[in-house]
């Protein structure tokens, strides 16, 4: 989980550099939700046994991680990463897509405290990582695992949600994702990811 990690650390160090910038503000969220690509219904041997398994179309449940800095009071930058929380079935694989992405953020004021939109947009990165067949232990760092792979690929990002403040800090945001990952289409009907997820976040000032 390499890649889950680092996605995670750059959002974690974007939040910490919000105490040292000239910031507006700053906020943080987590959230649940699903991501849908098609299925290309094909069989394929990814383990190279001989016999090909079906393939299956993107879904489950998702988690989002996030947050930003915002540098002006309706303008900032931010970080995100999503990524499904179990392993999916892909041709007799385990398979789990993880998005990241940094983006400008925007959050016009349309005249309400309670109830901000936000837009985004980026670009950032896709890795999906395959996991099959009998766990490798390692005696250097005490772990095994069955990871055999992963395929990487660059994506735009696209974002529109709205927050809902419930308090002057916290908020619920649900939130529409769209992920254009450059060759996915080799894996999956199409480029296009569609995401949708809903929220819960801090912002230090509304």
């Amino acid at each position: 989980m390499k890649v889950l990690r680092s996605s995670v650390g750059a959002v974690c160090l974007l939040l910490l550099c919000a105490a040292f910038a000239d910031a507006q503000s700053f906020h943080a969220y987590f959230g649940m939700g699903t991501a849908t690509d098609g299925n290309i219904n094909q069989s394929l041997d990814l383990l190279g046994t001989g016999t090909a398994q079906p393939t299956s179309g993107m879904g489950g449940v998702f988690g989002t991680l996030g947050g930003g800095v915002m540098l002006k009071p309706s303008l900032g930058v931010g970080a995100e990463v999503s990524f499904r929380f179990a392993q999916g079935d892909y041709a007799g694989l385990g398979y789990r897509p993880i998005f990241y992405d940094f983006n400008a953020i925007s959050t016009p004021n349309l005249g309400s405290k309670k109830i901000v939109p936000e837009f985004q947009g980026g670009f950032g990165g896709t890795s999906l990582r395959f996991y099959g067949g009998q766990a490798v232990c390692s005696y250097y760092t005490y772990s095994c695992s069955n990871f055999v792979g992963s395929s990487n690929h660059l994506q735009l990002h696209a974002g529109f949600g709205l927050r809902v403040f419930v308090t002057d800090h916290l908020y619920v945001r649900p939130m529409f994702d769209y992920h254009w990952v450059h060759g996915l289409y080799q894996y999956f009907t199409s480029d296009s990811v569609l995401e949708y997820s809903i929220a819960i976040g801090y912002s230090s000032s509304q």
